[in-house]
């Protein structure tokens, strides 16, 4: 293949998010939206952040790190921000209650969350989310660039859209 006609790597852009949020649930519309327009141009990356006040948010993390190991890391993501309410309310059962409808090992899931095999990924990307200053979620880091929506998403899309075509040269 000449280098004219080798594809580009794709974009990489990391959502910083919290899988207790309801901000993270209505930043999906704008994740939805960017996979739209970019299809495999665009590699989406879920990075956990889980805020202190998120009392479940840590133990979902995990359980989206196992739903990843189980090939269904994004789809688990959705599923259970839709619930954030819910996860709220009734805490981690609603964790193995998603893994379950989305047809994953729940019981996989419940070992995972007592033996904590996910909890280095989930530290590793709690203390690189402090070291570039994620303060709130969403946030997204595009091009070396952070992207703060924990106070407001107003415009992050258009901003991560103009981010991404200056990379693909678009």
């Amino acid at each position: 293949m000449s280098e004219s006609t080798t594809p580009a790597s794709p974009v990489v852009l990391e959502a910083w998010f919290d899988l207790q949020c309801p901000d993270c649930f209505q930043a999906l519309d704008d994740v939805r939206a960017l996979r739209a327009a970019y299809g495999d141009r665009l590699d989406v990356l879920l990075r956990h952040f889980p805020l202190p006040k998120h009392k479940h948010a840590y133990a979902a993390a995990q359980a989206a790190e196992e739903a990843f190991a189980q090939g269904q890391g994004w789809p688990y993501a959705e599923a259970l921000l839709a619930r954030t309410a819910e996860l709220a309310d009734r805490g981690e059962p609603v964790l193995l209650e998603v893994a379950g409808e989305l047809g994953l090992d729940a019981e996989e899931f419940d070992t995972a969350l007592i033996d904590g095999r996910h909890l280095l990924t989930v530290d590793a990307d709690e203390a690189e989310g402090k070291a570039i200053k994620v303060t709130g979620t969403p946030t997204y880091v595009i091009g070396g660039e952070r992207l703060d929506g924990g106070q407001s998403q107003d415009g992050l899309r258009e901003r991560i859209t103009e981010i991404a075509d200056r990379l693909l040269g678009a």
